[in-house]
């Protein structure tokens, strides 16, 4: 029954209170969202701290007593927060300042993984826009342009001819598309394929993974448009076979963590890796030091209710993963998110949200993301507003209810896509709710 300090604010924190408030004594959230200032007496939000002050953070934990510290959003993690709550005696949930590189540059990441000969695409690394520009142009393959630091998951582009490619490498070094901090580039083979994510518990040791799943992280239907954080995530993935999924930990997951540990920077944590099943076998497409999201909503769900979220990510800050069980259910998850109008790009904010009675409500959860609770009513934060996530026996089942949650949301201009999961389950009805009676 512990006491338990979750930072971050997005449907992922949301999700992981779900979870954590099955086991825990309390969830306390900074700064949290709506769907948490809803929830249960023993999950409340904390307003007034700034979760980027490690101080202000240590001296919350200290006053609340805290046993465990979790931490959701990646920039918080790759500034060292984990160490400083080491070194303030506060077992954190996440990987090291030295670990989180992985993530925090894909350029450490690249170079980490040619050095210990872990499978990804060939690649270079840019600080002059005339130099990548030459590299493009003398490239005979399609490439894809990697943004190094931290960019909200939407540092990726993937343009599709030589001319796209010039003008993106403009915008992104020149015009610093993505902040001054992020003009290194790193350019790479595109990679044919099914990508997958896997997210994997690790004590420095052990490691234990959730099921491999799927994210669709363009915001038109078709995988057209932009690159955001994620509009949603179906899984276990069938086409990822025991022996596939075999092979990603023996050449990938394992020599991760062996490499990290060989460098002197022990990983505990949650390691996430982005893989692309390719003809030539699986190969690494990028770091998270994080829980995903939205890999999250569909994984969180699909956890047995036996499963003590809270005591596995304790284990794995102090070396005893290898006890603990991680127990998964039969079935599958599909989450879809609900975005508001402009996202991934400039968006509206403030617009008041419905959300009607939803029919067939069991293993249905609408996780908040951008939301605020206030003055009577729930009103729109950000630019992914919501994720909806079903857990059913077949994958066509688990999409249909999501749609059918997704149905029972309103506010102006929120968009999303059809297609989560369509390529492997197409959901067979259209869902559609009376307004008349609705719960905010």
């Amino acid at each position: 029954m512990m006491r338990i300090l979750l930072i971050g604010k997005g449907a992922r924190e949301h999700a992981l209170a779900w979870k954590l408030r099955q086991t825990a004594r309390h969830v306390f959230v900074v700064p949290g969202n709506g769907g948490t200032a809803a929830m249960a007496t023993n999950v409340s939000n904390i307003d007034g701290v700034d979760m980027h002050d490690f101080k202000e953070l240590i001296q919350v934990a200290h006053s609340l007593s805290i046993d465990l510290v979790l931490t959701g959003p990646d920039d918080i993690v790759v500034a060292g927060i984990a160490d400083a709550f080491k070194q303030a005696g506060i077992p954190c949930f996440a990987p090291s300042k030295a670990a989180s590189q992985l993530e925090g540059s894909k350029v450490f990441a690249k170079d980490f993984m040619t050095r210990h000969n872990i499978p990804t695409a060939k690649y270079r690394s840019f600080s002059r826009y005339e130099d990548a520009r030459e590299y493009i142009s003398a490239a005979n393959y399609r490439v894809v342009i990697k943004s190094s630091g931290l960019a909200a998951g939407k540092g990726v582009v993937l343009p599709e001819s030589k001319e796209d490619s010039y003008k993106e490498l403009y915008e992104v070094m020149v015009g610093k598309k993505f902040g001054s901090a992020n003009a290194h580039v790193v350019i790479e083979e595109f990679l044919l394929g099914d990508e997958i994510s896997i997210l994997t518990f690790s004590d420095g040791r052990t490691f234990k993974s959730l099921p491999p799943c799927q994210d669709h992280k363009q915001i038109f239907d078709g995988s057209k448009g932009p690159n955001t954080g994620g509009m949603g995530v179906y899984g276990p993935t069938d086409f990822v076979s025991s022996s596939i999924m075999d092979e990603i930990e023996r050449k990938i997951i394992g020599p991760t963590f062996e490499g990290l540990r060989s460098d002197g920077h022990v990983f505990q944590g949650m390691l996430f890796t982005g893989v692309m099943i390719t003809r030539d076998g699986p190969k690494v497409l990028e770091y998270n030091v994080r829980f995903g999201d939205p890999e999250t909503l569909s994984l969180v769900p699909l956890l047995r209710e036996e499963t003590d979220l809270a005591k596995l990510c304790l284990s794995c800050t102090n070396g005893t993963l290898e006890n603990e069980t991680l127990g998964i259910q039969k079935g599958y998850a599909c989450n879809v998110v609900v975005a508001s109008a402009g996202y991934p790009g400039e968006h509206k904010q403030g617009d008041k949200i419905e959300i009607a009675s939803c029919p067939q409500r069991k293993s249905i959860h609408i996780f908040h993301a951008g939301t605020i609770l206030e003055s009577g009513g729930l009103w729109t934060a950000g630019g992914r507003v919501f994720a909806v996530c079903a857990v059913r026996e077949t994958l066509a089942e688990a999409v249909a209810a999501a749609y059918s949650g997704v149905a029972c949301i309103r506010f102006q201009g929120q968009q999303y896509r059809t297609d989560i999961g369509s390529r492997y389950a197409v959901p067979s009805r259209t869902y559609s709710y009376d307004f008349s009676q609705v719960n905010s």
